[in-house]
């Protein structure tokens, strides 16, 4: 088996593991929000809450509308890491064409 193949099958298994966050009690690392941070720290950094309108998530919340919880998150997962794929293949592409 060659190493994309691999590749694929390893990024299918952690998408169809991703509804395993659906377990946690609390939020996952590095993803709270102003009143979050707020409560676990006490305060919030200023560059924070003067940036925190600038960037709302495309799927808040790991859902998407119309699905379930559980396929909502696979579906979240496979969205996130195709864009991830075609990004860095196309950034790939820019800068491969370049140095020739």
């Amino acid at each position: 088996m060659n190493g994309i193949k691999k590749l694929w099958i390893g990024l299918g298994l952690l998408a169809l593991l991703s509804p395993l966050g659906l377990l946690a009690s609390n939020t996952a690392w590095g993803e709270w929000g102003t009143e979050e941070l707020s409560q676990l720290l006490g305060y919030v950094p200023k560059g924070l809450v003067r940036f925190s309108g600038i960037w709302n998530a495309p799927l808040p919340d790991y859902s998407v509308p119309q699905t379930g919880e559980v396929s909502g998150y696979i579906l979240s997962a496979v969205i996130g890491m195709t864009l991830i794929v075609i990004i860095t293949w196309g950034l790939g592409r820019f800068f491969a064409g370049k140095r020739k």
